[in-house]
């Protein structure tokens, strides 16, 4: 194997292991002949897709598109890059055409679900999800946009079904960790929301957004906002309306004492609710600090 072919392979290994600026400094290294070879453009443009650098998968992309011709992979990922920067037409425009050149292919039709999705078109969604699982029903990318498809649906128990699905069959990969994370955070179990997001850190400590969501986890989980879970679970809405009912029912029944007694709580819980998370965090930030 020549040299220029053993860094390709390290790139693609160190993408593996979820350290994308790593690989592209591998790629960096490549002499001019290899740097413009569609294995490179690919590997280039899949760690910038990692490290969510948008505007560089499109410029990566269009630049392999412009020096090989069609290519489906760096299609994709140009429909995926410009789906993420809202524009959506030339979005579909680049997935039919990788599509074209592999019809067959699970990621491409994942991508071209996950733009569906994003444009409300939730029924074309499930459609091209339903050919993607058919060719490959474990790929995390099929998984992924399972739950995407779910949680724009607002469907939290099929939420929870695919992440619980997606960790069973890829325990350490870091998207099933967060999006069980995710799951676990919207049903209100915010210990084992915590402990998904803390996983997805430790294999992939470069993914800003799980270290974020990881953060927010810890402090939500934390025994003084323990009344507060009714809040994550039900949402403010819903929350507010069980109140009203239970004080509007007191007050039909003529218990006029207990429905202002019950008005009365509420108010303080409101309360809490607003000043309780900013004592917590500084708690928690002031114990990760020392």
């Amino acid at each position: 194997m020549t040299a220029p072919d053993l860094a390709l392979s390290r790139a693609a290994h160190l993408l593996e292991v979820n350290r994308a600026d790593a690989a592209l400094e591998e790629l960096a290294r490549l002499p001019a002949d290899v740097a413009l070879g569609a294995p490179a453009f690919r590997l280039r443009a899949a760690a910038f897709t990692d490290l969510d650098r948008w505007d560089d998968v499109v410029a990566t992309a269009r630049q392999g598109l412009a020096e090989l011709g069609p290519d489906a992979e760096l299609l994709g990922r140009l429909g995926l890059a410009l789906r993420h920067r809202g524009e959506y037409g030339p979005a579909e425009r680049a997935l039919l055409d990788g599509l074209t050149i592999t019809p067959e292919s699970p990621w491409l039709l994942c991508q071209y679900a996950d733009l569906c999705t994003a444009v409300g078109q939730t029924d074309k969604a499930d459609q091209l999800l339903a050919r993607a699982a058919a060719l490959a029903p474990e790929s995390p990318a099929v998984f992924a946009s399972r739950f995407q498809l779910a949680y724009t649906r607002g469907d939290d128990r099929a939420t929870e079904q695919i992440a619980r699905e997606f960790l069973g069959v890829w325990p350490e990969h870091p998207a099933a960790l967060a999006l069980h994370g995710l799951a676990a955070a919207q049903r209100g179990r915010m210990d084992a929301a915590h402990r998904s997001f803390g996983q997805a850190v430790a294999h992939d400590p470069a993914d800003v957004d799980a270290a974020n969501a990881a953060w927010e986890a810890r402090v939500l989980a934390h025994p003084l906002l323990l009344p507060l879970r009714p809040l994550h679970r039900w949402g403010m809405l819903r929350t507010w309306l069980v109140a009203v009912t239970v004080m509007v029912g007191l007050n039909l029944a003529g218990l006029d004492l207990l429905a202002g007694l019950a008005g009365l709580l509420w108010i303080a819980y409101c309360v809490y609710s607003w000043t309780a998370p900013a004592l917590v965090r500084r708690l928690v930030r002031g114990r990760w600090r020392s």
